[in-house]
């Protein structure tokens, strides 16, 4: 078993040398950091975490907490917490999955956070965390944050269905006062605006069976030639399924456009073209915005906006 010793000699370098690069990598110049990391390479040696988190008075713990309820968003969720997990693991953090507001302050034990799903109410309990920490999605707070780029996503959605010559392009946004549904519904109208068309906004909370219901109550107001933008692709198969329930054809006659793209874009009949987010990837960004907050003592890291994709599907013309 290779030992500090070994990577010592090997480099040539006292132990208390190797130990620094280890735990506090800032105390050595980069000369020496490469010399003992070349070494540590060679000799196949890895930091025990446990002892290297003690030296630091660390946990190597980052708690994730989720302030939404995740049954109604679960295969959105798996993925985010994977890409989480994924850079976390690089650097030899463990990941505590929080879902309990009561768990949030209390005791506190975790170097840090990355929160998702918080809403206006949440504010005054995040900023009683005393860690650093992070935020999944946009908001007007200050908060550090990383997201998709909603306003660009909804603008490539746009931008299509005008392309295809849909003659009504109506936009179904979720009924929150957040960040991000602003961003989106930004997005629609600025782009409808640019080409001298009326927005149509319909605001619905985040469930299929609503959007169904919404659009066979309504089904009366939407001739034939109308896409649908969805802020979300839940909403989008509720008025997929709404408009076959009514008899409408899709894509010759209604297109319909999500957005998400994690799984219930692909289990729609006919599949939704959507907004892909990178989820996976987003949750990797989190984790190396954090940690690199952490290595430098809680500095602010800004925003990250990460441009989406415009997957095209059954659901609008070819």
């Amino acid at each position: 078993m290779v030992t500090l010793s070994d990577v010592a000699k090997q480099a040539n370098v006292s132990k208390m040398t190797v130990s620094r690069v280890i735990n506090h990598p800032e105390q050595v110049t980069p000369e020496l950091r490469c010399l003992v990391e070349e070494a540590m390479t060679a000799l196949n040696y890895h930091p025990n975490s446990a002892a290297k988190a003690l030296a630091n008075n660390r946990t190597n713990v980052i708690k994730v907490v989720i302030l939404e309820d995740i049954d109604t968003t679960e295969p959105y969720y798996m993925s985010l917490i994977f890409g989480i997990a994924k850079g976390l693991d690089k650097q030899g953090y463990a990941l505590q999955l929080v879902t309990d507001r009561a768990h949030l302050t209390g005791g506190n034990r975790a170097d840090g956070f990355i929160v998702t799903g918080e809403r206006a109410k949440d504010i005054p309990l995040i900023e009683q965390l005393t860690q650093p920490f992070v935020i999944f999605g946009e908001n007007r707070y200050g908060f550090d944050y990383i997201d998709s780029d909603n306003k660009a996503g909804t603008a490539l959605a746009t931008n299509y269905a005008l392309a295809k010559n849909y003659q009504s392009i109506v936009f179904i946004g979720l009924d929150v006062k957040e960040s991000f549904e602003y961003s989106r519904e930004a997005g629609y109208i600025n782009t409808l605006q640019q080409h001298q068309k009326i927005p149509q906004i319909y605001r619905l909370a985040n469930h299929s069976h609503v959007s169904q219901a919404f659009i066979t109550d309504n089904w009366h107001k939407f001739a034939p030639d109308t896409c649908f933008i969805c802020a979300s692709d839940r909403i989008a198969v509720g008025v997929e399924r709404g408009i076959l329930e009514n008899g409408g054809n899709v894509p010759r006659d209604f297109g319909i456009i999500g957005f998400d793209g994690v799984f219930l874009d692909q289990v729609a009949n006919p599949q939704l073209t959507t907004v892909k987010q990178p989820v996976q990837q987003l949750g990797e960004l989190l984790a190396r915005m954090l940690l690199q907050k952490l290595a430098q003592s809680g500095a602010q890291q800004g925003e990250v906006l990460v441009t989406p994709e415009l997957v095209t599907r059954g659901s609008t013309r070819d």
